[in-house]
């Protein structure tokens, strides 16, 4: 009897787990509009671009578009929680990664950490009036002043 009883009790606690996981994850995923895309000024001139080429302009290590224009990277801080997405869905690094190489170019002096916005209006507006700027916003915060770059 005491054995069936925790059988159900285990069974209980295990379905809410499920349960609440599933409800927590498709709360999280089941919007596109809040899915995070890498965005850049219209001079850039690009329609998509490698993920390896995304992670050395995010890392600092690119320094001009193809085109010969100038990069200039824009983030959150650290804790934000579009930084975060953003790195980790479509760099496949985690924000510490990202900072550590920052953190090396700076104290090397051989670079410098990108310029940091503290909102997605401010990175939108940064984005739009700086030539060859990159950044990234959810999908709903996307207007015509700027351009989706799609990763390969």
């Amino acid at each position: 009897m005491v054995a069936r009883n925790c059988f159900n009790y285990c069974y209980r606690f295990v379905s809410l787990f499920l349960f609440i996981f599933s409800i927590s994850y498709f709360a999280t995923h089941a919007y596109a509009n809040d899915s995070v895309e890498a965005v850049i000024h219209p001079s850039v001139e690009l329609k998509s671009y490698s993920r390896n080429s995304l992670r050395a302009v995010f890392g600092m290590r690119l320094k001009t578009w193809p085109n010969g224009m100038p990069v200039r990277v824009f983030v959150m801080p650290d804790d934000a929680a579009l930084h975060t997405i953003f790195t980790k869905e479509k760099l496949n690094i985690f924000p510490y990664q990202l900072r550590a190489g920052w953190d090396k170019l700076i104290f090397s002096g051989t670079g410098q950490a990108p310029f940091l916005v503290r909102t997605e209006e401010e990175m939108r507006e940064r984005i739009s009036s700086t030539p060859g700027a990159i950044g990234y916003l959810k999908r709903a915060n996307i207007d015509e002043s700027i351009h989706v770059l799609n990763i390969e």
